[in-house]
């Protein structure tokens, strides 16, 4: 396989692993709000272990080290299929999602906010 194709498929990888991701984080609210609090507990799993991967390797996915190596290109989005900007401010973006997504769990949990 090319260097080029090698490069394709860990992008379409990454990508798709990111979508599920980002899904997912997105979901926790609505979670809460369903009263599934063993899928968020899951979720909120399963997204700790990826923060946990994340900092054992100098907050970089392991795919953008696997990409790295069929390409020069650096541009933040060289590993994965999404744009520049998004790329660039991934982890701010979904973190605080992630963040506000706890808090909302929290506060309903507590009966503190209630779901219309």
């Amino acid at each position: 396989m090319s260097a080029t194709n090698h490069l394709v498929t860990i992008k379409a990888v990454h990508t798709v692993i990111w979508a599920i991701f980002a899904s997912a984080i997105l979901a926790i609210p609505f979670l809460a709000c369903a009263d599934m609090y063993r899928h968020v507990a899951w979720i909120t799993s399963v997204v700790m272990l990826e923060i946990l991967i994340l900092a054992l390797n100098r907050w970089h996915c392991p795919l953008t080290g696997m990409a790295a190596r069929y390409t020069d290109d650096r541009r933040d989005n060289f590993d994965i299929y999404l744009p520049v900007w998004l790329a660039r401010h991934n982890k701010l973006i979904f973190g605080w999602l992630f963040v506000i997504g706890q808090a909302i769990v929290f506060l309903k949990w507590r009966g503190w906010i209630a779901c219309s």
